[in-house]
């Protein structure tokens, strides 16, 4: 009996949630209000924007739907309408539509119009997000190009998780001699180039490509609306550091985040191994990565390594 009561309890909860959803949508509906200065995370695939995501997320001031995005905004501007060229948008793709588009879709989901959002594609469209939302704060995670570089072989390695948004894609992969075919993480203009290239090739173009697109458009975020964080300042002293992003992003730093903060490392999001500095150094890796990092020179040195 105790199974059957449990079973309907949950079915309950799930109505219940469901009823709450259509209720917001409904009052939204009566003065589209706009999300209010939405925290955006930004930053490489595999720079630890997931960490600082979800860190974010244990705020009680702003809304979080506690998942990644990717098949939303993607549903808003499908990547076939660019010719699968790039996840890139810019200000001409914003729209007063996808404005009340996504406002209503965090608020229903969230109920609150202050929202933290993170996903793989949104380093390439900061012009797109800051005509969409011109208060929005963004957060950007940089990571050491040696550990990011180890961190996105690794990622490319396993395409059930990170490679699940390409199967449409109209080309042939054959990374890696071939052993890699599927495409993983995002599409950047001149993808194409990378389809027969070794994966420490790949890592390279993906981690300038984002992140440089992600330093030009810093230029236009008014300064009190752009918080930029290293990745490894995290591992040295997460208190102290997520202080600074909290600080940042106008949200309070109060003794429960602070005793969250104090253990988050403990319990990795999404990490492949032991989270150290410089593992990649002593990994599998250590040889492709030395090979490419002269390419991602110029771009580790703007972000400040």
């Amino acid at each position: 009996m105790s199974e059957f009561l449990e079973k309907v309890s949950k079915t309950l909860a799930w109505h219940a949630r469901r009823l709450q959803r259509e209720l917001r949508s409904a009052r939204w509906a009566l003065t589209h209000p706009p999300a209010q200065r939405p925290v955006i995370v930004v930053g490489c695939s595999r720079a630890g924007t997931t960490l600082v995501y979800k860190t974010l997320s244990e705020s009680q001031e702003i809304g979080s739907l506690q998942r990644e995005t990717h098949d939303y905004w993607t549903g808003l501007h499908p990547l076939a309408d660019k010719d699968w060229n790039t996840h890139a948008l810019d200000a001409s793709d914003a729209s007063d539509r996808d404005r009340d588009s996504v406002s209503r879709y965090f608020y229903r989901w969230t109920g609150q119009h202050r929202w933290v959002d993170k996903n793989n594609q949104n380093g390439l469209c900061v012009p797109y997000l800051q005509a969409l939302f011109p208060d929005a704060v963004f957060v950007f995670v940089k990571r050491s190009p040696g550990d990011n570089l180890n961190s996105l072989i690794e990622g490319w390695r396993k395409p059930d998780e990170f490679a699940t948004w390409s199967n449409g894609l109209p080309a042939t992969v054959a990374v890696e001699n071939g052993q890699l075919h599927q495409w993983c993480f995002f599409l950047a203009e001149g993808w194409r180039n990378y389809l027969h290239a070794p994966v420490e090739d790949v890592a390279a173009f993906q981690y300038t490509a984002i992140n440089q697109a992600i330093l030009d458009a810093k230029a236009k975020v008014p300064a009190g609306q752009w918080v930029e964080v290293f990745y490894e300042d995290f591992l040295r002293d997460p208190v102290a550091t997520f202080s600074q992003v909290f600080e940042g992003c106008g949200l309070r730093f109060d003794s429960r985040l602070q005793a969250h903060c104090a253990e988050v490392l403990d319990i990795p999001y999404n990490a492949f191994s032991e989270i150290r500095l410089d593992k990649w150094k002593d990994g599998r890796n250590r040889g492709k990565i030395e090979r490419v990092l002269p390419q991602v020179a110029d771009v580790a040195a703007r972000m400040g390594y």
